[in-house]
């Protein structure tokens, strides 16, 4: 499901060719995603390595490698929630084998993000994909 729904965010970008739209597509996605309560923005499901506040509320069902993995998240940029919502999308439902052999990097690089986001936001993009690298590997080791 998420590898689909991804997808349909790549062609999204096939189709917008403007930058500018590209990033208004971003930030929509992130106002669409439910915010986590407040309660939630705790120091233990905050990302650092982020210019802006992001936090990563992972959520396990099973255990091993294939344990089903998803992440809600939040932050107070509109373009940062847009990059958590993209995020999301594309390793949300798998499992945490599949997270752990899957490069997430590369699968972003699809969009072209890469290319077109500052060095800070490259940088907390790098630093969530770490959070969902690691809650993959302690899951899948069980």
């Amino acid at each position: 499901m998420a590898a689909a729904d991804f997808e349909e965010i790549v062609d999204a970008f096939e189709f917008l060719e403007d930058w500018e739209d590209r990033y208004r597509h971003v930030i929509d996605l992130g106002r669409e995603m439910d915010p986590l309560p407040e309660a939630l923005h705790t120091e233990g499901a905050k990302v650092h390595g982020c210019a802006s506040q992001v936090w990563m509320i992972p959520r396990v069902q099973g255990t091993g490698p294939e344990a089903v993995v998803t992440f809600d998240g939040d932050s107070d940029a509109l373009i940062v929630r847009g990059l958590i919502a993209v995020l999301r999308t594309r390793v949300n439902g798998e499992t945490a084998g599949t997270l752990c052999n899957l490069d997430i990097v590369a699968e972003l690089a699809r969009l072209g993000l890469d290319k077109h986001l500052s060095a800070q936001r490259s940088n907390g993009l790098r630093a969530m994909v770490a959070r969902v690298r690691e809650i993959a590997e302690t899951t899948a080791k069980g």
